[in-house]
């Protein structure tokens, strides 16, 4: 076999296995191995090192159109002296992605003008660059959707979308209805045997605080209510000697205490 059909073989299994960028560069890689009597296993290195760069640009190039951010801000973009009020280190602590391990939401929130959406995208444009599948929508988006969503029958199949990404991004926040922050509440409680919880973005105006703030407080009341409920059900069962009310009323009493200490913790976090 000549060297001319040996090459033309090579080219045809790199067709095969569709590792066009390989393809691509095999004339060069094989002159460089040559000029610098690189070893079979250098040269292979350093040809399948163009395949993996390319395949990599791909899956980035992906991931970026997926996104659908507004702009193409960077953390490193945003200038902490025109907004002395924005906690560099904070900010630096959040572009580690360690939140995202956490599943813990992050919260932007203030006055127009204070560059908000700006650390909200490039939070999630370092998302991507470490490879994750990240959404970015405005509320008035989110809430188009889910309005047109309900009424065509598709409320479920909406909301799988959108629990989908590694990190949902929500700008413009303050103008969700409590119903539909409850529903992106019950997304990043989602998870799976495979899949983190989900962390969520919101960035808003000071309304949203407030908001956030007046649901907290009141599911703290609703799980505080079941558990009274639930306590003096199992007292009256023990009273009654019940043995199957007690035990079902204290598992009650023990699921809403969970539920307390979970709304209290929120809250704390919130104020």
């Amino acid at each position: 076999m000549t060297a001319a059909s040996v090459y033309q073989q090579l080219r045809g299994h790199l067709a095969y296995l569709k590792l066009a960028a390989a393809a691509a560069a095999l004339p060069a890689e094989l002159d460089h191995a040559t000029t610098a009597e690189l070893s079979h296993t250098a040269f292979l290195e350093r040809l399948l090192a163009v395949e993996v760069a390319a395949t990599a640009q791909r899956r980035h190039a992906s991931l970026e159109r997926f996104a659908s951010l507004p702009a193409t801000w960077r953390l490193d973009d945003f200038d902490y002296d025109a907004q002395p009020s924005v906690d560099r280190k904070l900010v630096n602590e959040l572009s580690t992605l360690r939140f995202l391990d956490d599943a813990t939401n992050v919260l932007f929130i203030g006055p127009p003008g204070v560059g908000k959406t700006m650390l909200a995208v490039g939070l999630a444009r370092a998302a991507i660059d470490a490879g994750y599948r990240t959404y970015y929508t405005t509320a008035a988006d989110l809430v188009a959707k889910c309005h047109r969503a309900a009424l065509e029958g598709r409320w479920a199949t909406t909301m799988r979308f959108y629990a989908g990404p590694r990190l949902l991004v929500i700008d413009e926040a303050q103008s969700l209805s409590l119903e539909l922050l409850e529903e992106v509440r019950l997304l990043a409680n989602i998870e799976t045997a495979t899949e983190k919880l989900l962390p969520l973005v919101l960035a808003g105006q000071p309304e949203l605080g407030e908001r956030l703030l007046l649901d907290a407080r009141k599911r703290l009341a609703a799980a505080t209510d079941r558990l009274a409920d639930a306590e003096i059900s199992a007292a009256n069962a023990a009273g009654m000697q019940d043995d199957d009310a007690y035990h079902a009323a204290a598992q009650t009493a023990a699921q809403a205490r969970t539920e307390v200490v979970d709304a209290e913790v929120y809250l704390q976090d919130l104020e």
